[in-house]
């Protein structure tokens, strides 16, 4: 197996503007903007599975679909195998969609209610032109196999299957294409528990038999557990933490990563010093607005470790030698 980084993100910033109101039309006011990627570095390995957490709101989804080019940055880098993915035109950019696939939340609306599956698969096969025309069926039939579903699926529409099933088929229509890297954005949120440990199992027997990178987007640390080699710690739009997944659960560096510890449910007893004590709450406070982000460190208006400078200086990288980092002024 090759190794070495094959995703790259660099300092990504992408802002949004808000609707102004009336009072602001009248009075000349300028639209407010909110920052939802606020200078997010990571990377993605080859064949390692990548967990992006955080609570909703701080950025997951926008970085997720930014990676694929369906927002563009406003600034930052995307390197993808070391070329820059933000230039990319054309057939590069097809190129580059083919190898980096996305699975989306709603398995409801991301599937095409007029197409059997079968016709759902055979599309991107014929678009990307990756198998002859007599050899399409038999193509079809092993992608169903990989997602475990029965043959027949191939000539039912969507609606015939079930919230899991659609998953699975979504899956399929991603693996059609052949990618090096699936970006799965909440695809197990709305599933039943037994549902998503079924999609959790699949995707890892489909990275060991595949070799495929994994972004696995998520806000349940309850599911990342069981299926990250890495895991990046996001709040309103940067990375305050990320590191080997044993690591992050068993000494979370970042007061937030404890927090999020602290409030997920578990029938684990929790890392020493994780723990909260009687009556406190596992993460105070309401999620700041991202129009108005704090300054100096965003987390400081819930941190119950606060000091003077958390409200002043944004605090730096702090990095282990084993490439675990956090950005909190305590560690300094």
């Amino acid at each position: 197996m090759t190794t070495g980084h094959l995703l790259e993100v660099d300092d990504l910033v992408r802002t949004f503007p808000m609707r102004l109101g009336l009072s602001g039309m009248l009075n000349g006011g300028q639209r407010p903007m909110v920052r939802a990627l606020s200078g997010v570095t990571l990377s993605v390995e080859r064949a390692e599975t990548l967990a992006v957490v955080g609570e909703s709101g701080c950025g997951k989804s926008t970085l997720a679909r930014t990676l694929v080019r369906l927002i563009e940055a406003d600034s930052g880098q995307i390197l993808f195998e070391g070329g820059d993915v933000r230039t990319l035109r054309g057939e590069a950019l097809r190129r580059y969609n083919r190898r980096v696939q996305m699975v989306f939340q709603d398995p409801y609306g991301s599937l095409n209610p007029r197409m059997t599956v079968g016709e759902m698969l055979g599309e991107a096969l014929l678009v990307h032109n990756l198998v002859p025309p007599g050899q399409r069926a038999a193509r079809i039939a092993e992608l169903l196999e990989l997602v475990r579903l029965p043959a027949s699926a191939t000539t039912r529409l969507p609606h015939e299957f079930s919230g899991g099933q659609r998953q699975r088929i979504a899956i399929a229509r991603a693996l059609s294409v052949e990618p090096e890297l699936l970006i799965a954005d909440e695809i197990v949120s709305s599933l039943d528990v037994s549902v998503q440990a079924q999609i959790l199992n699949l995707l890892l027997d489909l990275q060991q038999q595949l070799g495929l990178a994994i972004m696995f987007v998520s806000h349940d640390l309850r599911v990342v557990r069981h299926i990250a080699h890495r895991v990046a710690i996001m709040y309103l739009g940067r990375v305050v933490e990320i590191g080997p997944a044993e690591q992050v659960f068993d000494r979370p560096r970042h007061p937030y990563t404890q927090a999020l510890l602290r409030a997920a449910p578990t029938m684990e007893p929790p890392p020493e010093g994780v723990r909260p004590s009687a009556g406190e709450p596992a993460l105070a406070g309401e999620l700041p607005s991202p129009l108005a982000i704090p300054p100096g460190c965003p987390f400081h208006p819930r941190c119950p470790a606060v000091r003077a400078e958390c409200k002043r200086d944004v605090p730096r990288v702090h990095m282990t030698d084993d490439g675990h980092l956090a950005t909190c002024h305590l560690l300094g």
